[in-house]
């Protein structure tokens, strides 16, 4: 998993005992190393602790200096792409000690500066780059933050870490709790990004690039950069739709799906997967099986209520795949017994009820691998499934009703046949730029 931390602005003695402090905090996000970088007179401290993955020697060591010494970087995460990069860095003249993501990615900022390296990075990370040349921070979250980043100015030091509580061990950390975020929990049962349970301390959003100039005001907060859009890779695929049958789009995702697990199980460490018997767990232990050499090891958490459990889905999947798969079995007092260590573990107010399983059948899994893969983020990616098979039934309704008489109304329509989508996703075509006076824009 790993987790990183730091500052800028000076402090009393030392920096480094107060940075390792705070990467200390985080110990249960990286076991097995940690380290620290400081740059007393530049007021700039980095610290680190792994859970080795990718090349787990020394060499993957953090943070890590850069090959010129340029840059610094300390990482939380997994570029899946890193060897295609690796290779491409190589043709160009890097030389590379390991081979460890973290090695490519520091390659590629000296290569091609920061910004193309995050749009070609496939992946899951969040990191922080001190340019030692350019004087400046720059904190970075994969497109969909997956790995999280806190920030913010806490007096006269500018805080970031993995985890609230590492912010927590710093000599400036004022932690005064936000009312306006207390209320966005109270609407959403989750404290949502940008914002933090904590005044002045945000959350980096997903797929931006935040850089922080040394010579800045203090005090002063960079707005965000963009460099990835998720709203605009959807409107791409609104004027652009799939060209393909059905049969071509089976293929295709079939395709995506096989490149993307396989490159997720690429690992110098035991790899497993959760497997709940749903439709997307499912789905990424088939995959994981049909390119594994060995079974997969699976593992689920049941409930002896029938009315929760759903063991018996996955015990079936994990037969009919053929996985070497483990199950665990909860009393209530054994759920119970987690509760007291959830504030200590999610740092914020967090009301997702699967918190509990999640955590009981990760401490599961911990005990036979090292990384899980698991289902989530398929129902976003998906939008969910009964909504098929209701839109199904509804359109069946629909078509079974006879049409509506011809309308003057609809035959003035200044929508015309040869209708296009503007850049607002609006019905555009010739002679027309908006809606007709008193219809529906939306």
């Amino acid at each position: 998993m790993c987790g990183f931390a730091g500052f800028v602005g000076a402090v009393a003695g030392d920096m480094a005992p107060v940075c390792r402090a705070m990467t200390d905090a985080m110990a249960h996000r990286g076991p097995d190393d940690s380290g620290v970088w400081v740059d007393q007179a530049a007021g700039v401290a980095l610290g680190h602790r792994r859970l080795s993955i990718q090349d787990v020697s020394p060499l993957g060591h953090q943070p890590m200096v850069s090959a010129s010494g340029r840059y610094v970087v300390a990482y939380n995460g997994e570029i899946y792409n890193f060897r295609q990069l690796q290779e491409e860095l190589s043709a160009r003249g890097c030389g590379f000690n390991g081979h460890s993501d973290t090695e490519v990615l520091l390659a590629a900022v000296e290569t091609w500066g920061i910004g193309a390296p995050l749009e070609r990075f496939i992946g899951m990370f969040a990191f922080a780059l001190w340019g030692r040349q350019e004087q400046t921070l720059s904190l970075a979250r994969d497109r969909l933050g997956e790995k999280p980043l806190y920030y913010g100015w806490q007096g006269n030091s500018f805080l970031f870490a993995s985890e609230l509580k590492a912010l927590r061990r710093h000599p400036a950390w004022e932690g005064n709790i936000d009312r306006d975020a207390l209320a966005l929990f109270m609407r959403h049962n989750y404290v949502p990004a940008p914002y933090s349970i904590h005044s002045g301390i945000r959350k980096l959003e997903p797929g931006t690039l935040l850089q922080l100039p040394l010579n800045g005001q203090c005090g002063d907060l960079p707005e965000p950069r963009p460099y990835w859009s998720a709203m605009t890779i959807a409107r791409e695929g609104l004027r652009n739709p799939f060209p393909g049958s059905d049969a071509d789009a089976v293929e295709t995702l079939d395709r995506l799906l096989r490149d993307t697990i396989g490159d997720k199980m690429i690992s110098d460490v035991p790899l497993g997967a959760f497997l709940s018997g749903g439709y997307d767990s499912s789905l990424v232990v088939a995959v994981m099986q049909a390119l594994a050499g060995n079974p997969v090891k699976t593992f689920s958490i049941g409930f002896h209520e029938a009315g929760y459990n759903e063991a018996h889905h996955a015990a079936a999947v994990a037969r009919h795949l053929g996985t070497d798969h483990t199950e665990l079995y909860v009393t209530p007092d054994e759920a119970m017994a987690v509760i007291p260590e959830l504030p200590h573990l999610f740092d914020e107010p967090f009301a997702d009820s699967s918190q509990i399983p999640t955590l009981l059948v990760s401490r599961l899994a911990r005990e036979h691998v090292t990384v899980s893969l698991s289902g989530d983020g398929g129902d976003e990616l998906f939008g969910g499934y009964n909504r098929y098979a209701q839109g199904k039934a509804l359109l069946n309704r629909l078509q079974r009703l006879p049409d509506p008489p011809p309308s003057p109304v609809l035959r003035q329509s200044a929508v015309p046949p040869a209708c296009r989508l503007g850049p607002d996703l609006r019905c555009v075509g010739a002679g027309t730029s908006r809606a007709p006076a008193g219809a529906s824009a939306g």
